[in-house]
């Protein structure tokens, strides 16, 4: 028969098993907190990504000559960003050939750095607020302007030429391409995905001129005599390396490295080296 001393001894164990799950849900919580805390605590910067890697994968153009243009002959790609980015790898992880390059466009390259398949930009890519909202940027590593490119013999002489009956030739997501539309709002602007298509496409007639920043434009008409490259520029075009939001000791690794490369001489060596202005 129930009677009251089975009752109580129900009772103490119904309040014992409350108190051991309340504690082992605290148990629980606490455990959680140490493992996010934990979490945060191991969180991997860029540069130690990069460290841990063993090799700094870069963003680069194949189709820019003096920049960065694959050499037919050797499957290398070459070029004064190419130059710049073994010497910043030296500097950070001891050794030029750490690098791994992947072809990338002014359309491609950014979303190619937020996806993660490589580690920085450096691609004659120019610093803009706009671009500042995406991407963190080094200093400036190189100052060009944006200038256009002709046929020897055109009646185009400046930015001031360009009217309702002229063709523009420029590269899709490029800068130059919303600077040209503000600077010569009546002509035309004909878009193509990378410079080769562009320069191809103004040697087919398909347009009056190209326009994208100088030290782009002095590498195409070095390839072709019958075009050259008009005197002055109508903008201020900085070129930086960008690196994912958020990548404060990658930028400040590679900025350290851009100021030692100045300091050293060897930046004015690749200068010399692949930037021709004539």
């Amino acid at each position: 028969m129930f009677n009251k001393k089975n009752w109580f001894m129900l009772m103490l164990i119904a309040a014992l098993t409350l108190v051991l799950a309340a504690c082992g849900g605290d148990d629980k919580k606490e455990s959680d907190s140490d493992s996010s805390s934990d979490g945060e605590k191991t969180a991997t910067s860029a540069l130690e990504t990069v460290k841990a890697n063993d090799k700094i994968v870069w963003g680069v153009k194949n189709d820019t000559k003096l920049f960065g243009l694959k050499n037919p002959s050797t499957g290398e790609v070459e070029g004064f960003d190419i130059d710049i980015a073994k010497e910043i790898t030296a500097i950070i992880l001891g050794d030029p050939s750490k690098v791994e390059f992947k072809e990338v466009t002014s359309k491609t390259r950014i979303p190619m750095l937020n996806n993660g398949e490589i580690d920085a930009i450096v691609a004659t890519m120019t610093i803009t607020e706009e671009r500042r909202q995406e991407v963190d940027f080094s200093d400036v590593y190189f100052e060009a302007g944006q200038s256009l490119l002709v046929k020897k013999g055109s009646p185009i002489k400046s930015v001031e030429d360009l009217d309702a009956s002229t063709k523009v030739l420029a590269v899709k997501g490029s800068t130059s391409a919303i600077n040209i539309r503000e600077k010569a709002p009546e002509a035309q602007v004909l878009e193509f995905e990378n410079y080769a298509e562009a320069f191809t496409a103004l040697k087919a007639g398909q347009g009056d001129t190209l326009t994208t920043d100088n030290s782009i434009l002095f590498g195409m008409a070095s390839d072709d005599s019958n075009y050259e490259v008009l005197d002055g520029t109508f903008t201020d075009e900085p070129y930086g390396i960008a690196m994912k939001k958020g990548s404060d000791d990658f930028v400040k690794a590679v900025n350290d490295a851009l100021a030692e490369l100045k300091a050293n001489g060897k930046y004015d060596e690749i200068y010399e080296k692949w930037i021709v202005l004539e």
